[in-house]
């Protein structure tokens, strides 16, 4: 989680939280052809030496890593069939990493033409408090080591803190050789959903259309407008735990945090995260933590550290009915609490914590028993998954089937299925032919469901996942529930110290 989460494709590629956005905004499920690493580069590049491709010849940067870079993009353009392919080249202008890549993008500014391609560079103007002024010298250096590869920016997109003036817009355009109108100003906003907005309302759809000589109708952004203008006025707003233990650095569940927003619009709530590292959930503790959240997520995760602390918030949220999402790991956080209460002992957990457990509810998947490498080799990607009906899923898809994106190796054991089921743990779903449990609920429980698969990756602006949606539905009944409960509370007082006055009135 160093960079963040793990964002998996619908074709199971393991990718950067970046393509998650790209996904989110653009309403498309990419594959696995939009992310191109430094890595998949080399190896293509050494793969085609070792079966001869180059016949020999020293292989080099130039051509052949840029030539396998620029391959690479335009094999992407003609699988999708796009007519504007956007390029992201991350990092930093002058990272040694960063060189080969740079290099590629200014060999195809040169091969498709000046009137078909547009360079924007993003940069930044800081803040300087003790003056009060934004700086622009460090846009100025980055632009300058830019041309020293050969690119000169179209358009300049300008991160800062506060507005950018017309002057520092003026200072950057003439400095950095671009027009004024192709000086973006990119404020820091409350919500990354207003930043398409803020983009329009800056002229940069205009500026790319007429300088790319693209036919477009006019831009209709009311239905956006209306959605950001719930989203940043709800209604209601929710206390939402979510224990985990990579929660020092959020990114690292950037994707569950997105999809609550989602569901919070259209139920008019705000939601409010509160993260929770799963080490410091104890018995002792557990109540201090999430005695006044209205809902409990608990999403996935790898090894021993902080599990216990999960499947502590889980027993937390099935004894004080709580409503409770279970992601990945926390799925099976919740197979073990379950089963640890069910069979009275604490000798339960999962083979990849514990090989020797008495009872081994999570096991590893049978095709990966023989798994020995472990880059790339988990099961991933969308695979189909049947629906109980009568379930709480059932009701919350609406639907009979569902398809959903995984990344793991372990899942629940079938040999304790029957018992626990009977005892209140419903496989609520399935893989088609019923033999892998992928989504697990509490019967007799307001809202406690647990998926083997990660459904944060599906969820869009005007798409919430259906299961996120179920989940802040049910805490906001709860909510209501408790504020009911402590209005009769405070009323009763109140009743009996009328009562009593009256009786002292009273002549008798």
């Amino acid at each position: 989680y160093q960079h963040g989460e793990v964002f998996v494709t619908a074709d199971g590629a393991e990718t950067d939280l970046d393509l998650g956005h790209y996904e989110r905004f653009l309403d498309q499920d990419l594959s696995r052809s939009s992310s191109v690493s430094s890595g998949q580069i080399y190896q293509a590049v050494i793969q085609r030496e070792r079966r001869g491709d180059y016949l020999g010849r020293t292989i080099q940067p130039i051509p052949h890593v840029t030539n396998e870079i620029k391959e690479r993009i335009r094999g992407m353009g003609r699988e999708s069939g796009a007519d504007v392919v956007i390029i992201e080249v991350g990092g930093t202008v002058g990272d040694i990493e960063g060189q080969p890549f740079l290099e590629a993008m200014r060999q195809m500014r040169k091969e498709e033409g000046r009137d078909d391609t547009l360079a924007i560079h993003v940069t930044l103007l800081p803040y300087i408090s003790t003056t009060a002024e934004l700086k622009t010298k460090p846009t100025q250096h980055s632009v300058r080591e830019l041309r020293s590869f050969g690119i000169q920016p179209d358009v300049i997109a300008c991160r800062s803190d506060i507005p950018i003036s017309d002057e520092i817009r003026d200072k950057i355009s003439l400095f950095c050789d671009v027009e004024p109108q192709a000086v973006i100003p990119l404020m820091t906003m409350p919500s990354i959903y207003q930043v398409p907005l803020v983009l329009e309302e800056a002229g940069l759809g205009d500026f790319i259309t007429d300088r790319l000589n693209i036919a477009t109708t006019s831009t209709d952004l009311d239905e956006w407008k209306a959605w950001v203008e719930r989203l940043l006025n709800p209604q209601h707003s929710l206390e939402i735990a979510i224990v985990g233990k990579y929660v020092e650095l959020p990114d690292a569940y950037l994707s569950v945090k997105e999809a609550l927003i989602h569901a919070g619009v259209p139920n008019d709530s705000g939601i409010r995260i509160h993260w929770v590292h799963s080490e410091d959930v104890t018995k002792s503790h557990a109540e201090a933590l999430l005695a006044n959240m209205d809902g409990i997520v608990v999403p996935g995760g790898f090894g021993e550290r902080g599990f216990e602390g999960k499947v502590e918030a889980t027993r937390y949220a099935r004894l004080n009915n709580v409503p409770y999402l279970g992601l990945c790991l926390g799925l099976q956080a919740m197979v073990v609490e379950f089963a640890r209460a069910h069979f009275g002992t604490d000798d339960v957990s999962s083979t990849e914590l514990a090989p020797e457990t008495a009872y081994p509810v999570i096991t590893l998947l049978d095709e990966q028993q023989r798994v020995v490498e472990k880059g790339g080799t988990m099961r991933l990607g969308s695979y189909p998954c049947r629906l109980e009906p009568g379930t709480i899923v059932h009701e919350a898809y609406g639907a009979d089937e569902t398809s959903e994106r995984h990344r793991h190796r372990y899942e629940f054991n079938n040999e304790f299925r029957e018992e626990l089921g009977q005892a209140g743990l419903i496989a609520s779903g399935t893989s088609p032919d019923g033999g892998l449990v992928e989504i697990c609920e509490v019967r007799d429980h307001p809202f406690m469901v647990g998926t083997q698969f990660h459904p944060e990756l599906r969820s869009r602006p005007a798409r919430p996942h259906p299961l996120f949606d179920a989940f802040v539905r049910a805490a906001l009944e709860r909510q209501s529930g408790r504020r009911e409960k402590s209005s009769t509370a405070a009323d009763r007082p109140s009743r009996r110290k009328a009562s009593t006055s009256s009786r002292s009135r009273s002549p008798h």
